[in-house]
């Protein structure tokens, strides 16, 4: 985990938050949003449509540009289609960095869970049995995230080291046990007695 000295305070107004299929983007999000109070924006229910139908690229980038226009949030989610604006917002970025076999394991028991359960997702959306059974990674998120994981983990380390970014404070979390160390140490200062969380201030370039 990145030290503490290298993004002082809390995390800021507007937070990014990605990291590959699996790696625990939405709980972290939900977290960070009840703890800090600011809303959630997940990028996947924004895009994703009835029937699995994607969003068309214009309406989603007009979408997630009115979400943006908050003052206060948090978004999981790394589309390239908006990515651009995302950077341009946020004031931190928090990439999530777990092993691959844990993130195989996250994938595994989720869409197992899923499919078990029927459990609606994004405007109504279901995961199917045919899907995670499928030997085509487009149709199965299993497979799609063991087979992307190395190329996602090195674009989000280009963008996590990337020096135009300096402004934007960073913090890599390489485990779940990491994550909850962070969450621990943001619910601490929230605590009366250690005043609240501090405000956000722009990291200082090396």
């Amino acid at each position: 985990m990145d030290r503490q000295h290298d993004w002082p305070g809390s995390p800021g107004q507007r937070i990014s938050i990605v990291g590959c299929s699996g790696s625990g983007k939405t709980t972290l999000a939900r977290a960070l949003a009840a703890l800090l109070d600011h809303p959630h924006i997940e990028l996947d229910a924004i895009f994703h449509q009835p029937g699995w139908q994607p969003l068309p690229r214009g309406e989603f980038r007009s979408r997630v540009a009115n979400a943006l226009a908050g003052e206060r949030w948090i978004v999981e989610g790394s589309y390239g289609a908006v990515r651009p604006e995302v950077l341009a917002r946020a004031d931190t970025q928090i990439w999530l960095d777990p092993p691959r076999l844990d993130v195989l394991r996250n994938l595994v028991l989720r869409s197992a869970s899923r499919v078990l359960l029927r459990t609606r997702l994004w405007n109504g959306n279901r995961e199917r049995l045919g899907n995670l059974l499928s030997l085509d990674p487009n149709r199965s998120i299993i497979l799609w995230g063991w087979t992307r994981h190395a190329l996602y983990r090195e674009r989000f380390r280009e963008e996590h080291e990337n020096p135009e970014l300096a402004g934007i404070r960073r913090i890599r979390l390489g485990s779940r046990r990491e994550v909850r160390a962070f969450l621990h140490a943001l619910r601490q200062q929230s605590r009366p007695g250690h005043g609240t969380l501090p405000p956000s201030q722009p990291r200082t370039p090396p």
